[in-house]
């Protein structure tokens, strides 16, 4: 079968490679599933750089969640042959091609009636906001939530899970046609980045006050912004760094406005108390075939269009959620 492959480290929109590639049968713990949807993640952009926690040894082919049909299975798997699933790729086995090796304890069946392409779009995006929001920054309804890079997939999920929990939610982004999908995925007030001053327009729209919660996925220039906004007993949610600037928070500022600096490693749940992940997606699945939420995915890709897609990505042209279809 065909795969999207790393010979070696480096970006992916210039390193990666097709190569036709065997799967080795499943061995106790993973199954072997027929690809229908692999989200694109910043996540793994830095682990073909060689740059992510989790360090592979090329060649690999990356991708580090998929959801498609179980093909085979190891033995004792809660899932069989003709199972739709979507889980975490087994190292070195990832979602970017036609088919993967998933972890089977980490994985979950779809819903039924819903497409892997909304599953997948999902899949990261959502259980990030859902860690951040509710198991890590303990939102409260009626707080006030600054989402910088609102328009992104882990933005954008923030953005409807707030508001729909009754927080009032400033989204920061670059642009109008950003600023307009802010609006429209249910922000109450956005703040052009390019045009405007954060510190100075989250401050206007408090009254001065702040704000209770800042969901943060870029790091950089804008965490130190950010820092400076949070109300006391304010939560800042580290979620990520998308800007690839690793930032530091003064611990006198930190003590002086009593608040709290809190990761959010969702991944780190699957060793250390996957019941708690369970809880995620059982919510989060039932709100999916429900209605409830609605993944904005902007772009559904084909098989050869991944490394200009993860380009894309890296540099901050994408909005929502990027999904890889190999059958395209």
């Amino acid at each position: 079968m065909k795969a999207w492959q790393m010979q070696q480290s480096g970006d992916p929109w210039e390193q990666l490679q097709i190569a036709e590639v065997t799967l080795p049968s499943p061995e106790r713990g993973s199954v072997r599933i027929r690809v229908e949807a692999t989200d694109l993640n910043f996540a793994d952009i830095l682990q073909c750089q060689g740059s992510y926690q989790v360090k592979l040894e090329p060649p690999f082919t990356p991708g580090m969640n998929a959801a498609g049909t179980v093909i085979d299975a190891g033995p004792d798997s809660p899932f069989s042959p003709g199972d739709r699933i979507i889980g975490p790729s087994l190292i070195g086995y990832g979602g970017y091609a036609q088919e993967a090796m998933i972890v089977d304890e980490q994985a979950y069946l779809l819903p039924e009636g819903v497409d892997a392409t909304s599953v997948a779009g999902m899949y990261v995006t959502y259980g990030t906001a859902w860690f951040a929001l509710h198991h890590r920054g303990h939102l409260e309804p009626g707080e006030t939530i600054l989402v910088l890079a609102g328009a992104g997939g882990v933005g954008s999920a923030a953005i409807q899970m707030a508001r729909a929990h009754g927080a009032m939610v400033i989204a920061a982004a670059g642009g109008p046609d950003k600023l307009q999908l802010c609006r429209d995925l249910g922000a109450d007030h956005v703040i052009d980045y390019k045009t405007e001053n954060l510190y100075e327009a989250v401050k206007s729209i408090t009254d001065g006050r702040g704000v209770d919660v800042v969901y943060d996925p870029v790091g950089g220039e804008y965490f130190d912004t950010a820092r400076r906004l949070l109300a006391w007993e304010g939560r800042l949610l580290v979620v990520g760094f998308a800007s690839g600037a690793i930032p530091q928070a003064p611990a006198n500022h930190v003590l002086v406005k009593n608040y709290s600096v809190v990761g959010v490693h969702m991944g780190g749940y699957r060793e250390r108390d996957p019941a708690v992940l369970r809880r995620c997606y059982a919510e989060l699945f039932d709100q999916l075939a429900e209605g409830a939420i609605k993944p904005f995915i902007s772009e559904v890709i084909g098989f050869d269009d991944l490394p200009a897609a993860m380009q894309r990505l890296a540099t901050r042209q994408t909005t929502g959620r990027i999904v890889w279809d190999p059958a395209r």
